[in-house]
C-alpha cells in the first residue's frame, strides 16, 4: 500500500511539474503580416481618368450618361472592363508600406507612370516606380506612403490605347433598342429582293414572303451575333464618303439607324462604322453568322 502511495505522488509531482513547464516556458510571439488597405475610395465616385506616361501620349477617360468613353489619344467608346481595371488601384492592399521621404530610392523621382483619378471632390494621384528584384512587384506612392503592389497594376494602364476601345459595333445602349436589320444592300440577299427584319416586343416579323424564321432560333441570333458578339480587334480610320461599299442598317427602338459598311467577308469579316470612324475585324464564322440570320425558304 505504502509503495502504491509513493508511485502516485511520484505521477503527481510529474504532472504538476510538466503543468509548471507548460506555463512558465517563454511565449512564442505570434506574427501577423500586416495588411495596408491603399484607400478607402469607392469605385463609381470617379468621373476622369488621366493616365500619364513620359514619351507617349497621354491616356485618357470620362464618365458619359455613366459609360465610360476614351478623349485621349482617340475619342471613342472604351471598353468598360478595361477602365475597370485601371480604377481596381483604389481596392489595392500591400503587406508593405514605406514613408515617401526618399522618392529616388524607388525610382519615383522619375516615374514611369502617373495615374490620377478624379472625383468629384479631388485628383487622387498614383505613382509608378522601379520593381523591387526580389518579389517582382512594384513600388507605388499614394499620400504618404510607399508600397509594394503587383505589377498588373501599371499594366492595366500601358496597354495599348486601341485595346481599350469598346470591341462591340454597337453601343451598351444601342445594343437594349434593337429594333431590327435592314440586310437587302448585301449581296446574299439582294437575289431575294432584299431582307429586312423588324424586332418589336420580343416578336420577329420577316419582309421575305416566302420565308419563314423561329423566333428562338432568331433570339439566340441577336444575343449571340450582335448582342454578345465582340470583334477579335478594332482600328480607327477615315471613312471615304466616295467609295460605295456593300452595306446593312441597324434599326433602333427610338427610330435611330446605325450604318455599317461591309469592306471585306472573308477570310475575316470588316465592318466599317462610319459614324464613329471604326473599323471592327470578326472571325469568319461568326461574321458569317453576324449577316445570315437563321431564315428557311419555303418552296
Amino acid at each position: 500500500m505504502q509503495k502504491r502511495w509513493l508511485l502516485n505522488l511520484v505521477m503527481l509531482a510529474l504532472v504538476g511539474g510538466l503543468v509548471a513547464f507548460l506555463y512558465l516556458r517563454p511565449q512564442q510571439a505570434t506574427q501577423t503580416a500586416a495588411t495596408h488597405e491603399i484607400t478607402q475610395l469607392k469605385l463609381g465616385d470617379f468621373k476622369q481618368i488621366k493616365a500619364e506616361f513620359p514619351t507617349q501620349t497621354p491616356l485618357m477617360f470620362e464618365k458619359v450618361g455613366g459609360l465610360w468613353r476614351m478623349t485621349s489619344p482617340y475619342k471613342t467608346r472604351a471598353d468598360q472592363m478595361s477602365v475597370s481595371r485601371i480604377l481596381s488601384i483604389i481596392a489595392a492592399q500591400s503587406a508593405d508600406k514605406f514613408p515617401s521621404t526618399d522618392l529616388a530610392k524607388y525610382g519615383l523621382d522619375n516615374p514611369e507612370l502617373v495615374l490620377k483619378l478624379t472625383n468629384s471632390i479631388a485628383t487622387e494621384v498614383f505613382t509608378f516606380g522601379t520593381h523591387n528584384p526580389v518579389t517582382e512587384e512594384q513600388y507605388v506612392a499614394y499620400k504618404d506612403g510607399v508600397y509594394l503592389l503587383p505589377v498588373s497594376y501599371a499594366e492595366a494602364a500601358t496597354t495599348q490605347a486601341i485595346e481599350m476601345v469598346d470591341k462591340s459595333p454597337l453601343s451598351p445602349i444601342e445594343t437594349k433598342q434593337i429594333a431590327g436589320f435592314n440586310f437587302s444592300f448585301l449581296e446574299q440577299w439582294q437575289e431575294l429582293g432584299g431582307l429586312e427584319l423588324s424586332f418589336d416586343k420580343g416578336n420577329w416579323k420577316i419582309s421575305l414572303p416566302k420565308s419563314k424564321i423561329t423566333q428562338n432560333e432568331m433570339n439566340e441570333w441577336l444575343d449571340f451575333s450582335w448582342k454578345q458578339g465582340l470583334a477579335k480587334s478594332v482600328e480607327m480610320y477615315t471613312p471615304d464618303r466616295q467609295a460605295k461599299h456593300p452595306s446593312l442598317t441597324v434599326k433602333l427602338a427610338d427610330g435611330k439607324k446605325v450604318h455599317f459598311d461591309k469592306l471585306q467577308e472573308s477570310p475575316e469579316l470588316i465592318l466599317a462604322r462610319p459614324d464613329e470612324g471604326i473599323l471592327y475585324r470578326f472571325a469568319s464564322d461568326v461574321g458569317f453568322t453576324m449577316l445570315n440570320p437563321p431564315i428557311s425558304q419555303q418552296k
